[in-house]
């Protein structure tokens, strides 16, 4: 067996599952789940019917390079959407089975496993990150999140000589968990970062058509174009129709950016075997094409968090982010509990899931950024959130009043 295997740790649900194995929540309240980030709004129904119009697709092996007409269709979506100047089909974009996969393959292409390498990741930060840069045989490092500076990262506290190690980066904007946005001066510090030692950045974006304002969120490549970079150099974007389109079972997005990079993805995931469905590709041309379903859905999460964020924010410190459908909550402002033991009595008085901070971090220069925060994503229906905000407060004050 592979021996890197063992560096994994338990995914931050498995470890839910076990603090939360012996106790039985009260079945006077319906179970909800705030705990895992998987979109409950409908998925829309013209999605649902190019799908089935093109089951055909079933009876042919897809091209793991896609079809020209979905990688024409991604080229016109970012280009749209980031103002950035043609793209070229041919070699600029690739269709993954859903950012997670391309996520964690990217760092077996770019990563040298003779190099002792580095991969720089967030903290908090998702898992994928992580177990990609074992499994590719380098050493995760990870930045905290500042909440001075909006929960970005503080890339000025990585030793000097870790950098030349570092041959992949990850960053999420908006952020897992956070939802913090970088602006263009993040980006200036990453790219200045990158031209001086050669490292890959990897920027997901899976939840950037989930924001809150008239502004919508800087992404990776049209922060590249606004500051004269040519060719995308060393970057690669990810972004998937999983939370933009309520799809998640579709397993659809794309990896864009730097084309000498994606050349090499293209040639690893032709012996991965990680081609799209054509269905799904034919799917994923309408989803893209189309702006009207996205901006419904973004009113509905406003609307979610406009009326929730007031309500939790009475019992902990906590505030709307700028992005994503995260919130991202300190649980000691009125009680003395940390963020297990605050999970498992919510589940087991008041049947409401929720995902300890601490399972999403790692201990990094002496701290936890997650310890006593709490993920709460709000991805059910409103009046399904709002129930849950209401127990969750009640709870709360019942804490600190005992």
């Amino acid at each position: 067996m592979n021996p890197l295997l063992d560096r994994l740790q338990p995914y931050p649900f498995e470890k839910l599952r076990r603090l939360f194995a012996d106790v039985t929540p009260d079945r006077a309240h319906t179970p909800i789940s705030l705990g895992i980030g998987e979109p409950k709004h409908p998925t829309p129904a013209f999605i649902q019917e190019a799908l089935a119009k093109n089951l055909g697709g079933l009876a042919s092996y897809p091209t793991t390079a896609g079809s020209d007409v979905l990688r024409a269709a991604i080229c016109g979506w970012l280009e749209q959407r980031y103002r950035l100047p043609s793209l070229d089909p041919s070699n600029q974009v690739l269709p993954v089975n859903g950012s997670r996969e391309a996520l964690f393959a990217l760092a077996q292409v770019v990563i040298d496993p003779n190099a002792k390498a580095v991969v720089v990741c967030p903290n908090p930060f998702y898992q994928i990150y992580e177990g990609a840069a074992f499994l590719a045989g380098a050493e995760p490092y990870f930045v905290n999140s500042d909440p001075d500076r909006n929960f970005a990262p503080d890339f000025s506290t990585v030793p000097a000589d870790v950098w030349p190690r570092v041959q992949l980066l990850y960053i999420c904007s908006p952020g897992n968990p956070t939802g913090a946005v970088l602006t263009l001066d993040d980006w200036r510090e990453l790219f200045a970062l990158s031209d001086k030692h050669g490292f890959v950045i990897a920027a997901d974006e899976c939840y950037s058509e989930i924001y809150f304002g008239s502004e919508r969120p800087l992404g990776a490549m049209e922060a590249s174009h606004k500051l004269g970079r040519k060719n995308y150099e060393r970057l690669i974007a990810f972004s998937s129709l999983s939370k933009r389109s309520n799809v998640p079972g579709m397993r659809s997005g794309f990896v864009a950016g730097d084309a000498r990079i994606l050349q090499k993805f293209l040639l690893y995931r032709t012996y991965h075997g990680s081609a799209m469905s054509p269905s799904i590709q034919a799917a994923s041309v309408v989803a893209w094409q189309d702006e009207a379903h996205v901006a419904e859905n973004r009113a509905k999460y406003l609307q979610k968090f406009q009326q929730i964020t007031p309500m939790l924010a009475e019992v902990f410190d906590v505030a709307l982010p700028d992005a994503g459908f995260y919130l991202w909550a300190k649980v000691d402002k009125l009680v003395n509990i940390n963020d297990t033991d605050f999970a498992r009595r919510l589940y087991a008085e008041c049947n409401v899931t929720v995902l300890p901070g601490s399972y999403v971090a790692r201990d990094a220069n002496g701290i936890n950024p997650g310890a006593n925060r709490i993920r709460m994503a709000l991805v059910a229906e409103v009046d399904e959130c709002l129930e849950a905000a209401q127990r969750i407060v009640a709870f709360t004050r019942k804490l600190a009043s005992s």
